[in-house]
């Protein structure tokens, strides 16, 4: 037993280092008899639970959801076909005539004729000329060359607006030609022959000149005209003034004073460029016998 008089000092540091030790070593649970010790341990236990749970639904209801987003379905996308664009095809132009027409290397008589387009036929069209009354054509008669068709008994079918225009090639120099045969034999006052002439050159004829001679009797007949005359028996007669390129006319001979049937005769015919027998004139001489 300490007595009153002991150091306080001493006393002082002695409970100083109770608390220190206090402090420093852990506390340990002391059991008690109390009865409801256990129960109110199980029930802080269980309440303790139930309120970290009750934090973590509360914090579950509270926090916003996350989502993931689902890959992207693919829905295939059909490919369209692009739509054919159909550019009309221009028909190539064609021609036909409903009379046969000459065909010839120029847009004109003038020009030599190198073929024919019959009614019924059908040629391909090429070009046309300025005036647009000839068409520039494949030659009916030979399909490696073409040649120019005119227009009057022609019909034109395709795109003949787009044909292009072609320039004719130059006018040939003029010739003059024709040919000539026996047509039959007239009777009215005196007896006489008619003949068939065809202008087969590039320029008209003006003025002719006709001699016949019956070989068997020696005997012969002439006359010289500005004009072709045909005579028809005692009641018609026609004349004309020229003989046009391409034209055909029948001219009468003069007559004889008896009937030349059967006689062997001999025809000298010349025609001109010109009246009176001038400019380029062309002569043609043949045989036959009238019947």
């Amino acid at each position: 037993m300490l007595k009153s008089h002991s150091n306080p000092i001493l006393f002082t540091g002695i409970v100083l280092l109770i608390v220190s030790l206090a402090c420093t070593v852990p506390s340990v649970a002391v059991p008690t008899s109390d009865p409801n010790f256990i129960g109110t341990m199980i029930f802080q236990t269980v309440a303790a639970a139930a309120t970290q749970t009750g934090a973590a639904v509360s914090a579950s209801q509270t926090a916003a959801p996350t989502f993931t987003p689902a890959p992207p379905t693919l829905t295939p996308t059909a490919t369209l076909s692009p739509t054919p664009v159909f550019t009309a095809t221009a028909l190539v132009p064609q021609i036909s005539v409903s009379v046969a027409t000459n065909c010839r290397v120029g847009p004109g008589r003038v020009y030599d004729r190198v073929g024919a387009l019959l009614a019924g036929e059908v040629a391909e069209v090429v070009a046309r000329n300025p005036m647009g009354n000839y068409w520039y054509i494949r030659n009916p008669d030979n399909r490696n060359g073409y040649c120019w068709l005119w227009g009057e008994y022609a019909t034109v079918s395709g795109n003949f607006l787009a044909l292009p225009m072609f320039t004719p090639p130059p006018t040939p120099t003029p010739i003059p030609a024709f040919a000539a045969k026996y047509h039959n034999l007239q009777t009215c006052v005196g007896w006489w022959v008619n003949f068939k002439v065809t202008n087969t050159g590039t320029i008209a004829f003006k003025s002719l000149s006709i001699t016949v001679k019956d070989t068997d009797e020696g005997t012969s007949v002439s006359m010289s005209s500005d004009a072709f005359t045909e005579i028809d028996g005692c009641l018609d007669s026609a004349t004309k003034d020229t003989l046009e390129p391409g034209a055909t006319r029948t001219i009468s001979a003069p007559a004889f004073a008896y009937d030349p049937t059967g006689h062997k005769l001999r025809v000298t015919l010349i025609l001109c460029t010109g009246n009176d027998q001038n400019g380029t004139c062309i002569t043609d001489s043949f045989r036959f016998t009238p019947k």
